[in-house]
């Protein structure tokens, strides 16, 4: 994979294992569902498995009994569970940038928790990590079926967030004090990263506290999930504005709508936004280099489109063409990423001087829509995909799973080890069906005089 990171190799079972905080004693409330639950294409026992990759290469098997394939241990509920439910206090988290879904996330795990399992007590850690610090002052606060009622309909998260890394160690000290077995954290990678900490502080200290996370980031880089929440709304909403921006463009003579997206190290929203609004000409993603000069640089092919065509809308993600701005590294945020320069204002500037120096007439409108779409509320089908992986993280969690998050892999929902989706990236491969797409809808012309090199991600290229 690009951008400095070492992808994990899968080798064997042993590297999709999830830990466990021990064996599972304890009759399940929902075990009188089970036996009636006969296995299909569309349910899976609790001790099958889901392959890896049905197109594993012979070298990576050979001589590895079939029972011993990498595969993923499926989710949902078991018929014996770890915690003793009436004795059990959950917490719950959120950490990072806001997301379409955090709300659901947090009404269907309170939901499931109390309505299904019988857990008395779940309360929400307040602003991200720095909830659990004493220093930071922030209050607990009670969660109930009455309390999370209707927050789906919100934007945001009830509990706050935050970025950056706390002690782990002071972390595990208050879940300590608070009696809480079981913490659930919706976050990015680092969050999970911090996570996974918490979940080895516990272990160390020989603490029985299970550490679950429900992934999320708004630009659906997670390795090997199939996608993550809030990616179905984010899109929609792009869409938007990109219809917007191009009412806009065609409205005014040489009229350009530039639209700047999330994804910072990955296209997927700037890609499938274009496709689906049926707009864009150009598509300008971090995983293809483009040059801005030259007859066949970006500056010309858009003002030739301007000049056929009357007017063009250009995406932008929000990592493309960092390397273009001659202007000295922004340095980390408080998740230790790299600050982006802002690539959306570079771009627009030099539209305006090309045309200028051209002779030219251009009128140029600018969206930067990032957190208007991050606030909003899930659609439809982000709502059902995170009560869905609500449901999942619980089934986990009362399991003694740790170190755990729950994803859809090849449309299952399964447990993953956290060290695995933290691994790396996920990317727009510029040798995929999705790419190709993109150039077809928008008829984009190459931007430069070389091929793009593929991107690895963990599983291979990926469109």
């Amino acid at each position: 994979m690009g951008h400095g990171r070492v992808p994990v190799v899968i080798v064997s079972a042993r590297d999709l294992q999830v830990d466990t905080l021990g064996p599972c004693r304890v009759d399940s409330p929902l075990a009188s569902r089970l036996p009636r639950r006969g296995e299909s294409e569309y349910w899976l026992g609790e001790d099958d498995k889901v392959l890896f990759d049905v197109a594993l290469s012979e070298a990576t098997v050979r001589g590895v009994p079939v029972g011993e394939l990498p595969g993923f241990e499926p989710s949902g509920a078991r018929r014996k569970i770890y915690f003793d439910p009436t004795k059990t206090r959950a917490a719950i988290v959120t950490c990072g940038g806001l997301c379409p879904g955090l709300n659901n996330v947090i009404r269907g795990l309170v939901e499931q928790l109390t309505r299904q399992y019988g857990v008395r007590s779940v309360i929400g850690f307040r602003n991200g990590y720095q909830g659990f610090i004493a220093s930071y002052g922030h209050p607990v606060v009670e969660l109930t079926p009455a309390t999370v009622e209707g927050i789906e309909d919100r934007g945001g998260t009830i509990l706050g967030t935050s970025r950056g890394q706390q002690d782990p160690e002071e972390i595990v000290d208050c879940l300590e004090r608070m009696n809480v077995n079981l913490l659930f954290v919706v976050g990015g990678d680092g969050s999970m990263r911090g996570a996974m900490k918490i979940a080895q502080v516990a272990q160390q200290r020989g603490t029985k506290i299970a550490v679950v996370g429900v992934p999320k980031t708004i630009d659906n880089d997670i390795p090997i999930i199939d996608h993550s929440f809030g990616f179905q709304t984010a899109v929609d909403e792009a869409a938007r504005f990109l219809q917007a921006a191009h009412v806009e463009a065609v409205s005014a003579p040489n009229g350009v709508g530039l639209v700047k997206l999330m994804g910072r190290e990955a296209g997927f929203i700037a890609c499938y936004a274009a496709l689906a609004s049926g707009d864009a000409d150009f598509v300008l993603i971090p995983e293809v280099k483009f040059d801005l000069a030259g007859e066949d640089g970006f500056l010309a092919q858009l003002r030739r489109k301007v000049a056929s065509r009357g007017h063009s809308v250009v995406v932008l993600g929000e990592g493309a063409g960092q390397e273009l701005i001659d202007e000295p590294s922004r340095g980390l945020d408080a998740s230790g990423n790299l600050k982006f320069k802002d690539i959306g204002a570079f771009i627009r500037d030099r539209i305006v001087e090309d045309f200028e120096a051209a002779g030219a007439e251009v009128n140029i409108r600018y969206f930067d829509p990032s957190y208007a779409i991050r606030s909003v509320p899930a659609n439809s089908y982000d709502s059902v995909y995170c009560l869905r992986l609500a449901h999942g993280a619980v089934h986990a969690g009362m399991a003694g799973r740790t170190a755990t998050v729950v994803g859809r892999y090849h449309g299952r929902l399964v447990h993953l080890p956290m060290n695995l989706v933290t691994s790396g990236r996920k990317n727009v491969n510029p040798d995929s069906d999705l790419w190709q797409s993109v150039l077809e809808a928008t008829h984009q012309p190459p931007l430069n005089g070389h091929l793009p090199a593929a991107v690895v991600t963990p599983r291979g290229p990926v469109g």
